[in-house]
Formats: C-alpha cells, sequence, structure tokens
C-alpha cells in the first residue's frame, strides 16, 4: 500500500487507542504512547500506525509528504466541542467596568452583556459574520484544533438572524479545513418582550423553530441556557424533548450559576453532554456517571470571569463520570480561541493530569459530538487529523503554558499548516 503522507521518527506518540466510546476513570490516563513512533496515512485515513521503521509492504511515492518528527510530540487533532464561534463585534469595552466591580446587570443596563452581542450579529451581513468567524477559526487551527463545535444563539427572537448564524457555520464547514459543527441555541436568553411570559417564546421555539432548523438540516444538536433567570428546568425540559422529536440531539448549559438541577435533567433526557456545570450536585453528578452523560468543563470561563468557583472535575471523573474540556469560545465570558491554553487551564484548576486533559480534548471532545467512531485517536480507520507539537512530550504542552506548541497541522490526511512556511 502506498502511503500518501507519512509522519517518522516521533518521539512520542500519543494514540488514544481504546474503544471508542468517551473514557472514563482511570481510562482517561490511558492514552496509548509509542516511543519512536511512524504513522502512515492514504487519502483521508490513517493506514498505519506503530512503532520504528514503516513496514515493507507499506510504500511511499514521489509525491508522499514525509515529516519527520524527531524530538517531536505528536497527538490527535484537538476538538473544542463548546464554542460560540459565529457572532459580530467584540466586548473589550467591559472590561474596565468588571474590574470596577460592576455586575452583569450593570453592565447590561449600560447597553453591554449578551444583548450588545445580538444587536452586533443582528445587524452583521452573513459576509461580516463569516469573515469574523473564518478569522477565528484559522486561529483555532493554529493551536491545533480540527473540530469545533458552533452555537447559535445571538439572535434569540429574531429566528432569521439564528438562522443567518448556522447558515454561516454551514458555510464554514464546506470552506474551511477544520470541522465545523453546528448548534441550535435559539434557547440562550429570554427576548425583552418575552421578560413576563417567557412561555409564550418557549411555544415559539418549540412550535416554529426547532421545526424549521430541522426541515433545512442546520444543526445536529439542541441547546438550552438552563439558568436562574433564563430557562429553567421545565421549560428546558420542553425544548430539548421537541429537539429530539426533530432529530436533533440535546446538550444544555447546566448549573453554570446556580444549582438548578440542569445536571439531572441532562441524565433523565439523555443529553450528549452537559456543559460548564460549576454548580452542580452530588446528586446530579451521581446521574450523569450511571446515564454516560458528558461532562463539557469550560475552566477559561471561571479564569475569565474570577468567580473563584470551578467545576469538581476531580469528583467527577473518580464518580465515572467522562469529561471532556472546550474553550467556550464567546465574547462575553471566554475571548479566547486558544486551546492549548485552556487544556493548562484545566490542569492547574482542575488538577488534572495531563493524560485526563489529552483525552478529555481528542476522544471525550469527539464523543460529545457524536463523531467517536471518526476522530478523537490515531488508529488505523480513522480520519488523518492529527497534531504534531514542538515540545518533547505532552506534559511539557500544558507546563509550558500561554504558548503555541503547533508545529504542523494535519487535517483529513493533508497538511494544512505548516508554523514553518507560515501556512
Amino acid at each position: 500500500m502506498k502511503a500518501d503522507l507519512v509522519i517518522k521518527n516521533i518521539k512520542k506518540l500519543y494514540t488514544l487507542k481504546g474503544p471508542n466510546r468517551a473514557r472514563i476513570k482511570d481510562e482517561m490516563k490511558e492514552v496509548g504512547l509509542i516511543e519512536d513512533g511512524v504513522i502512515a496515512v492514504k487519502d483521508d485515513s490513517i493506514i498505519y500506525v506503530g512503532q520504528g521503521e514503516l513496514p515493507k509492504d507499506f510504500e511511499t511515492h514521489e509525491n508522499t509528504v514525509v515529516i519527520d518528527a524527531r524530538d517531536k510530540t505528536v497527538i490527535p487533532g484537538l476538538v473544542d466541542s463548546h464554542t460560540h464561534l459565529v457572532h459580530s463585534g467584540s466586548r473589550e469595552n467591559e472590561l474596565a467596568m468588571k474590574l470596577r466591580g460592576a455586575k452583569y446587570l450593570e453592565i447590561l443596563a449600560a447597553g453591554g452583556g449578551i444583548h450588545s452581542t445580538v444587536e452586533a450579529t443582528r445587524n452583521a451581513t452573513f459576509s461580516e459574520l463569516y469573515n469574523q468567524a473564518k478569522k477565528s477559526l484559522d486561529i483555532m487551527l493554529s493551536y491545533g484544533v480540527t473540530t469545533v463545535e458552533a452555537k447559535s444563539g445571538y439572535g434569540i427572537d429574531d429566528f432569521d438572524t439564528e438562522l443567518k448564524q448556522m447558515e454561516v457555520a454551514v458555510k464554514l464547514n464546506e470552506d474551511h479545513p477544520v470541522d465545523v459543527v453546528s448548534t441550535f441555541l435559539g434557547a440562550h436568553a429570554v427576548p425583552k418582550r418575552y421578560k413576563d411570559n417567557p412561555d409564550d417564546f418557549v411555544r415559539i421555539l418549540i412550535d416554529d423553530m426547532i421545526p424549521e432548523v430541522s426541515r433545512r438540516k442546520l444543526a445536529v444538536f439542541c441547546d438550552v441556557f438552563c439558568e436562574e433567570g433564563v430557562f429553567d428546568i421545565a421549560q428546558t425540559r420542553k425544548i430539548l424533548e421537541a429537539g429530539l422529536q426533530y432529530g436533533l440531539i440535546p446538550k444544555i448549559h447546566a448549573d453554570e450559576i446556580e444549582p438548578m438541577g440542569g445536571a439531572e435533567l441532562a441524565a433523565e433526557i439523555g443529553c450528549i453532554s452537559a456543559d460548564h456545570l460549576v454548580a452542580a450536585s452530588e446528586r446530579g453528578i451521581e446521574m450523569m456517571a450511571e446515564k454516560g452523560v458528558i461532562a463539557n468543563l469550560l475552566p477559561g470561563t471561571s479564569f475569565y470571569l474570577q468567580s473563584g468557583k470551578h467545576a469538581r472535575a476531580r469528583k467527577m471523573i473518580d464518580s465515572g463520570v467522562p469529561v471532556s474540556i472546550s474553550t467556550d469560545y464567546n465574547p462575553g465570558s471566554c475571548p479566547t480561541e486558544n486551546m492549548q491554553l485552556v487544556m493548562s487551564f484545566a490542569s492547574l484548576l482542575y488538577k488534572m493530569t495531563p493524560e485526563e486533559v489529552l483525552t478529555a480534548s481528542t476522544i471525550n471532545g469527539a464523543a460529545s459530538l457524536k463523531l467517536e467512531n471518526k476522530i478523537g485517536s490515531i488508529e488505523v480507520g480513522k480520519k488523518a487529523d492529527i497534531l504534531v507539537l514542538d515540545s518533547p512530550n505532552f506534559d511539557y504542552v500544558i507546563y509550558h503554558f500561554g504558548i503555541n506548541h503547533t508545529l504542523y497541522v494535519i487535517k483529513n490526511g493533508k497538511l494544512v499548516l505548516d508554523r514553518q512556511k507560515g501556512f
């Protein structure tokens, strides 16, 4: 068999070889390490993974790309499974207010907060949204992200804006090397005009928006921000169950600020993931473990908000909850596309080992997007989404934080980024 791409002399090859499902407990430390590794790729798939030299029955041809990874680390492409990628504008003007101690409601009253992003996104053209999101995707790719989830949620009751966000995400998935998986988050906030009658807006979501999103095939998942002052448990249940009826897989922003019972609801409904979980209860964690709901944790958000409160990752892992890690890239509470930095935060703030962080950012992230059979590990038959890091081992990546360790990114078997050449 002739290989189109070969990575040889790999000092540390972390394959994440194992079952094609989210890993739990001690499985999260089993990273399939091979020293002096070699990988062969044909078309978009991995055809060989091993140690030492490439076997003689695997050949190269005149156009084979050969990467010498001597003294380098190789891992699966990173999966950022919770982002608010498509939006317009930014909110750096709120930083000074936050530093002075202004609360969220004060910022909202001053014209900031989510409503400022909603207004900017509504006023932006398709091209403007596309170009801003593409710039962010380029940055994410430079940090080794090969698959990303993108939520709507900045149109809210302006359904045309919600559709526009998802259409941008679909177009980016077609155009950009990074795979973009779309999520409908129409239930991101209660619109001002429905403040006194939020159930009326819930009915619009269920009767009008969800069926149309499904008909147009604009999203894979349906998400709800279940939180005090946003959508309560009963409303969240109705929205997610409606999504299920139309083939949208449920996710949930759960227990970010208050212990609302979002983790418990995620287990009852069978959500693929429950995200944030800073205030998740003991019972909620137990139920998520029982039902295999992935805890998608967002350490960058806790860091940026400086609340002093963090998701109890150690408790979750020890309880058997599968854990994934994401950036939560958004303009308000986590304005960064740097997945490597967020991975360091996961270790430093959550006390997760580097091996657990790697698992959370690859195969478990893939599982939270129902892509574990295609990506998330370096194994024969899987898509060749591979990251070559300019580091002697993966621990060094977590330890030497805040910089970009990426050297090469291979996506679908193609070399799409070479930092030495600038592409």
